[in-house]
């Protein structure tokens, strides 16, 4: 990358829902000056970004010296016009399948590291394939998944594991992620993309990706023992809870296996790894776990038909830009439970962060990942390609994490919080 470059981030998205809650953030931490961070907020609309810019602070006087630059998702030549000013472009704009294909190829040529907030596993297939090698060459991070997924599933693994090597000098040949308890909602963005997932699953190439647990690893590269994703209710010893299925483990699990594969499998070959809802003991667990499993196969079911899907999206999912208040991100948190499995030893990882989960920790996590890949470059481990945040950016992640209030511990024994 060019040594000195116009700005540090480019947020690519400002207008959107997710995208404003990331200006936002970086506005009232990071300053608008460009003394701390020299940041600019890009977009297609020149009225729509300058009316978000002014909204940011109590005062429009005071977000006025944050440069606006403008670009088209379908025109590369624009995108590689921004990529060249920035040391990082930070995208909340998805589809990711839809929208951001051209925006990784760009940065990929201009020689910039990128982050992301998708969760569309065919998608990032398609990036490794086409950009891996070359982002390699060029020394590019190109970073996908940086917010609720799938950061607590692969920081957190990575952080477990290195403990165990600490503590025990051997890794977890097991880590069994559990979703804890949380306040949240989605935004029109998030359903957006799933319904582009749904679409394009029917390909048979894209449900082979989808159903792969080992799906992003590179090609040829060895399998491990896991398969599919639980989908049913189960007791869990080690945890003595019931478990659900988890929304996310879709696209959490291949991106913590793909973390294994890029770091020369040193969790193990035979490393298992898995992600499941946490529940309470007793008849109520297990009637919570039905409802969630009944729940998830029923609204793919109906998703899945093209005339029923519209019809949801007109009448009862929120559309793009549409998304919990204010309020509620406040309210909202989320609680995660990580179990290191190592022959006799025991190691729980507790991750927490005390906004709602999709969006207002989310918009935290995507910013800390974009400062640390634009300002941290001198600590991150010497990886490059169609990364992941473990790979991308490891422990300096974890510390801006903690510095934004997030908690990121690892204990000798379960504590339920």
């Amino acid at each position: 990358m060019t040594a000195e470059r116009k700005y540090d981030v480019i947020l690519w998205g400002a207008t959107g829902f997710t995208g404003q809650l990331v200006a936002s953030y970086l506005a009232r931490q990071y300053g608008t000056d460009g003394t701390r961070l020299r940041w600019a907020m890009a977009g297609r609309n020149q009225q729509k970004l300058t009316q978000v810019r002014d909204s940011l602070l109590p005062t429009p006087s005071e977000s006025a010296q944050i440069p606006l630059l403008q670009g088209d998702s379908d025109d590369l030549d624009s995108l590689k016009a921004l990529a060249k000013q920035t040391r990082v472009i930070c995208t909340t704009v998805g589809p990711y399948a839809k929208y951001g294909e051209k925006l990784v190829a760009a940065c990929v040529e201009e020689g910039t590291h990128y982050c992301d907030l998708t969760g569309e596993p065919q998608f990032i297939r398609r990036m490794i394939d086409a950009h891996h090698d070359q982002a390699q060459a060029n020394k590019v991070r190109i970073t996908h998944c940086c917010g609720f997924d799938s950061i607590p599933s692969d920081i957190g693994t990575l952080l477990v594991q290195e403990e165990m090597h600490k503590r025990h000098n051997t890794y977890c040949e097991e880590v069994k992620y559990y979703a804890g308890p949380s306040s949240g909602g989605f935004s029109g963005g998030t359903i957006a993309s799933m319904m582009v997932l749904l679409e394009e699953a029917k390909d048979k190439k894209v449900r082979r990706i989808l159903g792969d647990p080992y799906g992003l690893n590179p090609k040829d590269s060895p399998r491990g023992p896991d398969g599919s994703d639980q989908m049913n209710v189960r007791w869990d010893a080690d945890l003595q809870r019931w478990t659900a299925p988890f929304v996310m483990a879709s696209i959490n699990t291949r991106i913590v296996r793909r973390t294994n594969a890029l770091l020369g499998f040193k969790y193990g070959q035979d490393f298992r790894y898995s992600e499941v809802m946490s529940l309470p003991k007793g008849w109520r667990g297990w009637w919570m776990g039905q409802t969630v499993s009944l729940g998830m196969l029923g609204f793919t079911a109906v998703s899945s038909i093209k005339p029923l899907r519209k019809l949801l999206q007109a009448t009862i999912l929120p559309a793009p830009g549409q998304g919990p208040s204010p309020e509620a991100q406040e309210k909202g948190y989320f609680t995660t439970y990580l179990l290191g499995k190592a022959k006799e030893h025991r190691l729980y990882g507790f991750i927490r962060g005390e906004r709602d989960p999709g969006y207002g920790s989310t918009a935290i996590m995507l910013a800390e990942s974009a400062i640390c890949l634009a300002k941290d470059q001198a600590k991150l481990p010497q990886q490059y390609g169609i990364l992941t945040p473990a790979t991308a950016m490891g422990h300096p992640l974890i510390e801006r994490l903690r510095a934004a209030g997030f908690t990121l511990e690892v204990n000798e024994s379960f504590r339920a919080r």
